[in-house]
């Protein structure tokens, strides 16, 4: 509210056929979303003629009710692996589309975790090293995951994490389903039909059911009235780690694509700030009150 200079935020509760609103007014606006608040549904051709189950990740509870069925898990991110391993783990037939590259690592290298490690590492090296590191370590532990059709980037995973926001896979036991070729690696769609897919190398598959792995965003847009500070992706446009203050009092944590390590430094630095502007016109606050008590004081 320019006229007041308050945020104004306004909220709908609903019970049953009750509908309640209510409007919270604030000096401070703490946007606190996350990256990951709604899903992300890919308009691929022919989808809706496709005519079987379609659901995302975030809907999927166990892969019983797949069972022999001809499952395509659209996504190799985390979600995606993990949702191809239940389906094998129940019966079912997963086939994953992997349409870019992804960087896999070990959940552990040699009895200790694979991220307490490379953390452990990147307080005495540069990132680059440690990226190198693990990558070798990784093949160490893994063996040559590209000839499965994991081809990986050119960045190291913890590089490609801090700059585009892209996690790594930790492998849970998916990677030896790939192996064995329980879970079939398949490049990107090209088109659904009814009752099957078509992939970009023209190969033709007949699958039950498509479960996306598809990932989540940002859904800041959809209700915050605010242009300056965060972007039309709902992330905020000024780089980590500046990207958690706005102008007239608004803020952002969680938005770093750092994890919870970023999360934190966003918490830490808001409260650090909300605090010192309320110390300040607190003591000025006190000043003022002096100041009062001396005029009065003088009249007598």
């Amino acid at each position: 509210d320019e006229t007041s200079g308050f945020w104004r935020v306004k909220t709908v509760v609903t019970s049953g056929s009750n509908r309640t609103e209510f409007e919270y007014i604030c000096r401070w606006l703490v946007v606190a979303t996350g990256e990951n608040a709604e899903r992300v549904v890919p308009d691929i051709e022919g989808l809706a003629e496709f005519g079987g189950e379609i659901i995302h990740a975030c809907d999927y509870k166990s892969g019983e009710k797949f069972q022999g069925k001809k499952v395509l898990v659209v996504g190799g991110g985390n979600s995606g692996m993990e949702v191809s391993l239940d389906l094998c783990n129940h019966n079912a037939s997963p086939s994953m589309v992997v349409r870019s590259s992804v960087h896999v690592l070990p959940r552990e290298i040699f009895g200790k975790s694979t991220y307490e490690l490379a953390f452990f590492m990147l307080k005495w090296l540069p990132i680059w090293l440690v990226d190198k590191l693990m990558l070798i370590l990784t093949w160490l532990v893994l063996g040559n995951v590209e000839k499965y059709g994991l081809k990986r980037p050119s960045i190291g995973p913890l590089e490609l994490k801090n700059t585009q926001g892209k996690t790594p896979v930790l492998d849970i036991g998916a990677l030896e389903k790939i192996k064995s070729g329980d879970i079939n690696v398949v490049p990107g769609i090209k088109r659904f039909s009814r009752g099957e897919v078509e992939l970009l190398n023209g190969e033709k598959l007949d699958i039950d059911s498509v479960i996306l792995a598809t990932g989540y965003r940002s859904n800041v847009p959809s209700w915050l009235q605010e242009g300056e500070f965060f972007s039309k992706n709902g992330l905020p446009k000024a780089p980590f780690p500046n990207g958690w203050k706005g102008n007239g009092g608004l803020y952002a944590v969680g938005f770093t694509r750092r994890g919870l390590s970023g999360a934190s430094s966003d918490a830490m630095s808001i409260a650090k700030d909300i605090g010192m502007v309320w110390k300040q016109e607190t003591k000025q606050h006190k000043k003022r009150t002096i100041a009062c008590h001396r005029r009065c004081i003088s009249q007598f």
